[in-house]
């Protein structure tokens, strides 16, 4: 039989907060959140202390509904710069104990230790683990310690902030079985209310399911939730994962609601360069082009292209973006829009079948893209915006367009930046 393996997740307390808190220690033990700018009704709640969560202050809460919650509430601008730092800083402390370590966002990722040479026991070397996080960035961390992926991320979440938890297959009965369906990882509403159809309320009633069923009524992940309900997860700990990515996509809030055509349109040409240029620099295409529109009233329609062939140009992935602007727009006052690469292809195994009359015209296209990525990347976005791309930007889009560029906080820093000496 082979030897069991420990894994241990490593979850970050209210990481933004607590970074905030670790620059500016006069914010230690206050409620605090960190929050958009309200004045562009930017002014949701990203994270909140523990002390603002005590209060009832809790993400996604719009700002003014927070402040009256907790009024003595300590609010922050998030500074992107500063988490990313903070988080290259803990991956780089995890990574001194194994090389195992598999990032998974921002402010979370797992630990194989199973080979870890060390006098100390599991719990003693999460202690460890732990008291070094907070001594050498003064920032609270959860731990979870399993024999998997699964079981350690669930057993992170039993305990915050500053919690050890292990937790081990014999227990599953015990302790996951009496929990609510969207309770556990990897269960969304969507899938909540599925289950819920089928009279599954508990983890134990997806134990005691009939397993066909599942897997018919959802696909693969119905097999997936049975297994996990056994706490049965055999994916390895895989540092290369972060290097794996499914979609490429970009979405901005509006400053205000509208319905305004010329805005949206030049909203999408903008988001349509920036996933453009994203595609190039990964030297992949999109296969499949999804349009994400938030009303005003909150509710969220995402719609996709299955496109002729890929793509990875700005007018393409606008045009596209467009079409499904025009087809499910519903006519009602817009908050959010995003626009979405998705079924990846590598360069080299992408094809396009070429017009005899306009290869000539796509291979200049392609030739000014590079150019034009050139010039962005070294004197910024602003450089070269397409006529309705930089129509009536004044100081204040200029800012938004900043800020927005920087709440890119997926994988991409992660796979990049870090173990760069930057």
């Amino acid at each position: 039989m082979g030897k069991s393996r420990i894994i241990f997740h490593v979850d970050m307390n209210s990481f933004y907060a607590s970074v905030e808190a670790a620059y500016d220690p006069t914010l230690a033990g206050k409620p605090l959140a960190i929050a958009g700018n309200a004045k562009e009704r930017r002014g949701i709640v990203v994270t909140a202390s523990y002390e603002a969560r005590a209060r009832g202050v809790k993400p996604p809460m719009p700002l003014w509904e927070a402040k009256r919650a907790c009024p003595e509430l300590v609010v922050r601008q998030p500074n992107f710069d500063r988490y990313r730092q903070a988080s290259m800083r803990m991956f780089q402390l995890l990574y001194a104990y194994t090389p195992l370590v598999e990032p998974v966002s921002i402010d979370e990722g797992y630990m194989d230790v199973s080979d870890v040479v060390t006098d100390r026991t599991p719990l003693q070397l999460a202690n460890h683990i732990q008291m070094r996080i907070e001594k050498e960035l003064s920032l609270p961390c959860s731990i979870g310690i399993a024999p998997n992926k699964f079981l350690a991320k669930t057993a992170s979440d039993m305990k915050k902030p500053k919690g050890i938890t292990v937790l081990r297959k014999r227990e599953v009965s015990e302790k996951l079985w009496p929990m609510k369906t969207i309770d556990m990882h990897g269960i969304g509403s969507k899938t909540a209310e599925k289950l819920q159809k089928l009279g599954i309320h508990t983890i134990q009633d997806i134990a005691n399911a009939n397993k066909d069923i599942l897997q018919r009524q959802l696909g693969v992940g119905g097999l997936r939730i049975y297994e996990r309900a056994y706490g049965i997860d055999d994916r390895p700990v895989d540092p290369d994962a972060v290097n794996e990515f499914k979609s490429i996509g970009n979405s901005t809030t509006l400053p205000e609601d509208t319905t305004d055509l010329a805005k949206v349109r030049k909203i999408l040409m903008n988001l349509s360069d920036s996933v453009g240029r994203r595609l190039r620099r990964k030297n992949v295409y999109a296969g499949n082009v999804q349009l994400t529109i938030r009303y005003y009233d909150r509710k969220t329609v995402t719609r996709s292209r299955k496109l002729p062939y890929p793509i990875d140009l700005h007018d393409d992935i606008f045009e596209a973006s467009w079409r499904l602007w025009e087809k499910y727009w519903n006519g009602e006052p817009i908050r959010l829009l995003g626009v979405t690469g998705m079924e990846l292809v590598e360069k080299g195994q992408a094809y396009k079948q070429l017009d005899l009359f306009s290869y000539k015209k796509e291979e200049k296209e392609v030739k000014l893209s590079d150019v034009v990525d050139s010039l962005r990347n070294k004197y910024g976005e602003n450089i070269l915006l397409k006529g309705t791309q930089g129509a009536s930007k004044d100081r204040s889009d200029e800012l938004r367009d900043k800020k927005r560029r920087g709440t890119s906080l997926e994988k991409d820093f992660l796979r990049n930046k870090l173990f760069s000496d930057e």
